[in-house]
């Protein structure tokens, strides 16, 4: 897609990280993502990029995807995916997973065993 033909596409506004595997670099930038769409992303980091610079993005939740800079705007730049990705799945809380019982943390403290109670076990 043509980035003109892009700016209708939905997209999410959010503050999450991504780390950045620039072509030809061996350590990884850490961005702020500032919106993310199906198919590519806005981001923000005070590095020195340009347009059509190859990379790898890593999203939390998400397998490595492959991008090319498709604009670059002082400290923020949009990103292109090769493929798509679900947004709603970086959106997601780390490990989240569906069926998944609610972690331990986060249960009634009225299930908690009371001392006393005879010997605690782990659930």
């Amino acid at each position: 897609m043509h980035s003109v033909e892009t700016r209708n596409v939905g997209r999410d506004s959010l503050f999450l990280f991504a780390e950045l595997e620039f072509e030809g670099q061996t350590d990884p930038v850490r961005v702020k993502v500032r919106n993310l769409s199906a198919g590519g992303m806005m981001a923000e980091a005070p590095i020195s990029t340009a347009r059509g610079e190859r990379l790898t993005i890593r999203l939390r939740n998400l397998e490595a995807v492959k991008g090319t800079i498709a604009w670059v705007q002082g400290d923020r730049f949009g990103i292109s995916f090769d493929t798509k990705i679900d947004p709603r799945v970086a959106r997601a809380p780390v490990g989240n997973t569906e069926g998944a019982s609610s972690p331990r943390f986060t249960r009634s403290i009225a299930a908690a065993p009371r001392h006393g109670d005879g010997p605690l076990r782990v659930v």
